[in-house]
């Protein structure tokens, strides 16, 4: 079985999933076949893999910096919230039931077989580990139900841990003491090392504070790393790329939904110089943007009561009536329809009129659409001529169909062979089912230069459009960062040495 080693972190946000993807890269450039997991994760950024299965976002990452296919047993139980009470369960990547919080805990403890056959199975394939925890260990109220999130995947595993504490946000010494100090004794056995994360500053003045932590808690510090900018995904909408930012050459306006999922969609976009990606809650923040995009989300009639509600929907029909170009993908693209029906209550229930800016209706149904696909855009005009053509590859997570006779692609199933027609088009507005239709090189590029052509900005003067290049580079940055500001003989040492 493999060695393995877990990060836990003090609060949500602390940077375990990118301590992880960087542990997971140095070990792949050392020559180690290496694969993350991560129990259970809660998070509304969801992938699909090759054989149609759904799993988080963050295992994706972290399975690309490790150079591995992802797969469902890096992720066996996802939540994915639709209320602030209550979640669908995905398990093994396809749903398996939709509870409240307290519900869902009532049960949980039911999937242990289930985690830890995911874990076996990973851990006989590879040489390393590398876990993630959620959230912190030190959640007193819900340490009993924890047997497979926290100390109780640890134990489970026979793993040991580090601690990642955010400095960032202030009070990481009390971060990383106190979450110690409230875990049981045999939880902190576990704890090998402490990292403290998002460091700003000269470490030197830091120094007196890491041997008083290292005194008060006996367990060493094994990293000071600082706060880096690297283009990488982040799993949820703490995420700091979420943030509205100016303006630039060419503006592209995403409308940061209350459930917006699967933000990293637009990627590639935001990798491109000259290109503002700015996601966008209100009508103040709405700009003069070259491209309006409505991304997918968790409940799209929801979040279209929003947009209505908040004065979004009037911006952007106004600013299509003017010529402006609309993009929506998945709920987005549900949204610019005329009619939402919901016979079965799956999201909102009843009948909702859409946006009416593309000529389909959609139907929710209770079974989800789920799977990878390969296509190419049909004949297109307007603000979208550019991509007539051009070939992508993405994949479809929705619940709900949409009638068309205005299809803008034609596409191929990769789990199930069918081919079939996807999203429509009327003037400057299309929309799409298919997630990542614009991580590609050549449609980014295609789309970024012709918003500069109607825009009157010379293309010339944006950056390269690279994203596959782009996202290694990131990976490669990740793990020299680690490399150079943590102890990695330590942490080998801990991964040799295990509890």
């Amino acid at each position: 079985m493999a060695k393995n080693i877990m990060i836990q972190g003090t609060m949500s946000n602390a940077g375990k999933s990118l301590i992880a993807a960087g542990l997971c890269r140095v070990f792949r450039q050392d020559g180690w076949k290496v694969a993350p997991f991560k129990a259970q994760n809660m998070a509304l950024n969801s992938f699909i893999t090759k054989n149609g299965l759904e799993m988080g976002r963050a295992q994706v990452v972290q399975a690309e910096a490790a150079g591995v296919e992802p797969s469902v047993l890096m992720n066996p139980i996802l939540l994915k919230p639709t209320s602030d009470m209550g979640s669908q369960v995905i398990v093994n990547g396809e749903v398996w039931a939709q509870l409240s919080a307290r519900d869902y805990f009532a049960i949980k403890k039911t999937l242990m077989p289930e985690v830890m056959k995911a874990y076996n199975t990973l851990s006989a394939q590879n040489d390393v580990i590398v876990i993630e925890g959620a959230g912190s260990p030190a959640e007193i109220n819900l340490k009993d139900a924890d047997v497979f999130v926290n100390m109780g995947m640890a134990k489970a595993a026979s793993s040991p841990v580090l601690l990642v504490g955010d400095i960032d946000r202030g009070g990481v010494f009390a971060q990383l003491y106190g979450t110690v100090a409230l875990l049981d004794p045999d939880e902190r056995a576990l704890v090998k090392g402490v990292i403290i994360n998002k460091f700003r500053g000269d470490e030197s003045i830091l120094t007196p504070g890491l041997r008083q932590l290292e005194a008060l808690t006996g367990i060493p510090v094994v990293g000071v790393v600082p706060y880096v900018h690297l283009d990488i995904d982040d799993e949820d909408s703490l995420s700091e790329r979420l943030e509205n930012k100016p303006a630039s050459l060419v503006d592209i306006a995403v409308m940061r939904l209350p459930r917006l999922s699967n933000f990293t969609d637009f990627r590639t976009l935001e990798a491109v110089d000259g290109v503002s990606v700015r996601y966008v809650t209100s009508v103040r923040e709405f700009g003069e943007p070259d491209l309006v995009i409505l991304p997918g989300t968790k409940n799209t009639m929801a979040d279209l009561l929003w947009l209505r509600q908040s004065g979004l929907e009037a911006k952007i029909l106004r600013f299509a009536d003017g010529g402006g170009a609309v993009f929506g993908i998945c709920g987005g693209f549900q949204m610019l329809g005329r009619t939402l029906f919901d016979p079965h209550g799956v999201e909102h229930g009843g009948t909702l009129r859409g946006m009416g800016l593309l000529p389909v209706e959609t139907t929710f149904t209770e079974q989800k659409t789920r799977t990878r696909v390969s296509g190419a855009f049909r004949t297109l005009s307007g603000a979208f001529s550019a991509l007539s053509g051009l070939p992508f590859t993405g994949y479809e997570i929705h619940m709900g169909e949409t009638e068309t006779e205005t299809p803008v692609a034609a596409i191929t199933d990769a789990v199930t062979g069918a081919a079939k027609t996807d999203g429509a088009m009327h003037g400057n507005v299309c929309g799409t089912y298919v997630h990542g239709v614009l991580d590609g090189d050549a449609v980014a590029g295609a789309l970024v230069r012709t918003l500069a052509e109607r825009k009157g900005v010379d293309p010339a003067l944006l950056g390269r459009v690279s994203g596959e290049a782009h996202k290694q580079e990131q990976y490669d940055l990740l793990a020299d960062t680690i490399r150079n500001h943590m102890d990695m003989q330590a942490i080998y040492r801990i991964l040799k040495e295990g509890i």
